[in-house]
């Protein structure tokens, strides 16, 4: 009876240790940005399955090609309704909103499939802060092709500038949550 009680004792130690996202976090995170936590897993789960002899940071280096690529296209697609003349300003601010909303859902999701190839829990609060960071950047990256019109360029520079920029935070952002959960990976086996 003993071990029973000290088991149940140590899970439920165990369960009001984690801390989990809030609902509000979770509601504002799948309706305002679309994140679909599902998803992250079935794509971490794919990723394992084509590459099973891959370490986590493989894997991961991976997905942040993969993304990088695809951040550069949606980066460059992305501004392309600038050089339409009359419709191009409208567009251009749709687009910059739409823009910028695409590149940092791709980013969140990304660093949510590090997070969980190296065996973090992606409902826990603690990636939280890890995405406002992302949120942050991302919007960074979004303002770039105003700078090109700030420095009176061709309009046409803020496609390919834009492209490079999103790639680059994408490859940013990858390198910066490989390390930062590969640490976190490393301080939980210590502490185990």
């Amino acid at each position: 009876m003993a071990i029973t009680t000290d088991a149940v004792k140590s899970s439920s130690l165990v369960l009001s240790r984690k801390k989990t996202q809030s609902m509000v976090t979770d509601e504002f995170l799948y309706f305002f940005l679309r994140l679909r936590k599902g998803e992250v897993r079935r794509v971490v789960q794919r990723v394992k399955s084509l590459y099973p002899d891959d370490s986590p940071e493989q894997l991961a280096q991976r997905l942040i090609n993969t993304q990088s690529v695809l951040s550069f296209v949606g980066g460059a697609v992305l501004h392309l309704p600038q050089l339409i003349p009359v419709a191009g300003n409208v567009w251009k601010m749709a687009g910059f909103a739409g823009g910028a909303s695409i590149m940092t859902r791709m980013h969140l999701y990304l660093i949510l499939e590090i997070a969980l190839l190296f065996g973090h829990d992606i409902e826990d609060k603690a990636r939280v802060p890890e995405l406002i960071g992302v949120i942050a950047a991302s919007s960074a990256s979004a303002a770039v092709p105003m700078l090109v019109g700030q420095l009176q360029w061709n309009p046409l520079a803020a496609i390919p500038t834009s492209g490079l920029t999103a790639s680059i935070v994408t490859q940013a952002i990858g390198a910066q949550a490989i390390r930062l959960y590969k640490k976190k990976q490393s301080i939980a086996k210590e502490t185990a």
